[in-house]
């Protein structure tokens, strides 16, 4: 999930779901309640543990800390030196990803299709819309830090790419860099506040209306393949704060446009196993998990 999040256009939410930890990792975030708070009080430490589920708590916030120090520099290495193999793989991992979610939908109906739809535009329109010019105050960073949380949680929208469109994603990213407490912290409060409010509409959907969200959340996987494509054309640029050229606006083409816009090679037989690749491990994961729960049941 970590190096999900780091990488604008793949969704951490994405990952838990297809690794089968979505529903406890969204029951987790919910157990943070009053209960929670009096038994800490209590000092019944043991009880507030087990309540907020603190093992797969610490586990999980463990190896995202860990992607973040050491995976997060390694695919933004890979995504600048092999971008075609590297957006191939996420394509094959998401269009996989999203039938197997399509598949838990358990009754189908007009309303259930049409909320994937509504997944797929809104998804897609994020994908091509363009990054804003905004303020910098704290108050819009806390709005910034309370729906790009939400979106990190949401299968196929990125909250690394919802910063870019916010126009805060090299800003918080410097502000980490540069130890800024004062934005640092403003930010993880909206974070907070964000994901404690969203994780509970969200559980509610999926209690009360099912398989329509299930279908909205599939239809998010689905209109993100738009911003995973792994050929595109670059319609604007912005030069960072280091004086580098950096794309913020671009078109899926063809691999064929691509060559001709780019003069590049398209790698398509690349591309192509790296897409298998992608799809091979959600496979196997599904495959494992369902071995692994067979004999439980």
């Amino acid at each position: 999930m970590g190096g999900a999040d780091v990488v604008p256009g793949v969704s951490g939410g994405t990952v838990a779901f297809i690794t089968g930890i979505y529903q406890e990792l969204l029951d987790t975030i919910k157990s943070f309640d009053v209960e929670a708070l009096e038994l800490l009080k209590a000092k019944r430490l043991k009880d507030f543990w087990q309540h907020i589920n603190g093992t797969f708590l610490v586990v999980l916030l463990g190896g995202i800390v860990t992607s973040l120090l050491t995976l997060a520099q390694l695919i933004v290495y890979l995504l600048a030196t092999y971008p075609i193999q590297v957006w191939s793989f996420f394509f094959g991992l998401i269009i996989i990803s999203a039938i197997l979610v399509f598949k838990e939908i358990r009754k189908w109906s007009i309303w259930v299709a049409l909320f994937g739809l509504i997944g797929i535009g809104i998804s897609y329109y994020i994908t091509i819309a363009a990054p804003a010019e905004t303020p910098t105050d704290l108050w819009f960073i806390f709005i910034a830090g309370a729906v790009a949380i939400c979106a990190m949680i949401l299968p196929g929208i990125s909250g690394a790419f919802i910063l870019l469109l916010f126009g805060k994603y090299e800003y918080i990213l410097s502000s980490l860099r540069d130890l800024n407490f004062s934005v640092i912290i403003v930010f993880a409060l909206g974070c907070a506040t964000g994901l404690l409010s969203f994780v509970r509409l969200i559980s509610w959907l999926l209690d009360r209306y099912y398989n329509m969200a299930v279908a909205l959340l599939a239809g998010f996987m689905v209109g993100s393949l738009n911003k995973v494509w792994p050929w595109k054309e670059a319609l604007l640029y912005r030069v960072d704060s280091h004086g580098v050229r950096k794309a913020v606006v671009e078109e899926s083409v063809s691999p064929t446009v691509y060559a001709e816009v780019t003069g590049q090679d398209p790698l398509v037989l690349s591309a192509v196993l790296f897409m298998a690749l992608g799809i091979f491990m959600i496979v196997a994961i599904e495959k494992i998990a369902a071995d692994k729960v067979g004999p439980e049941k």
